[in-house]
């Protein structure tokens, strides 16, 4: 599925290709909170880095992503550096892999089935995770990545 994404000051858009449309990891990490998440998550899909294409690539600035000890995490956070969208993360550990925010996403977006929500030892005590069927909580990551959850629920896109 061809994904277009853009920041709300129009100086980025961008498109990739996803197999893994589903915005349904809700991710609750103080660095996924903090850049990109009003809601107290960020939302993440997975899109292949082969397709990735950028218009206004000199506007796309790079967060690189430093962890509570002060170490540097391998983790890119790409903004526009204009007016502050979120657009993408990227880390070269999976460089086949891109992983654009949900909220710069402008294709219209499958609903998903059921959420998970991550990460929760580091959730904000504010936020209000939501419970019950189809809301699945992990403290850390769970075992099933991206590319599982989709091919085992039959939402795997060519």
């Amino acid at each position: 599925m061809l994904l277009e994404g853009s920041c709300h000051c129009g100086a980025v858009r961008f498109s990739v290709e996803s197999h893994t449309p589903q915005p349904y990891m809700r991710c609750y990490c103080s660095i996924c909170r903090k850049t990109a998440g009003g809601g107290g998550y960020a939302i993440n899909i997975m899109g292949d880095t082969a397709t990735l294409k950028v218009e206004g690539e000199d506007d796309v600035s790079v967060y690189q992503v430093k962890m509570a000890d002060g170490a540097e995490s391998p983790v890119r956070r790409h903004f526009c550096r204009r007016c502050g969208t979120a657009l993408w993360a990227f880390d070269p550990r999976w460089d086949h892999w891109v992983y654009p925010f949900a909220s710069a996403i402008d294709t219209p977006l499958p609903t998903p089935p059921e959420r998970v929500h991550l990460l929760l030892n580091s959730a904000a005590p504010w936020v209000q995770v939501p419970e019950g069927p189809g809301e699945t909580c992990f403290d850390e990551y769970p075992e099933e990545s991206i590319e599982d959850w989709h091919k085992r629920r039959g939402l795997w896109v060519e």
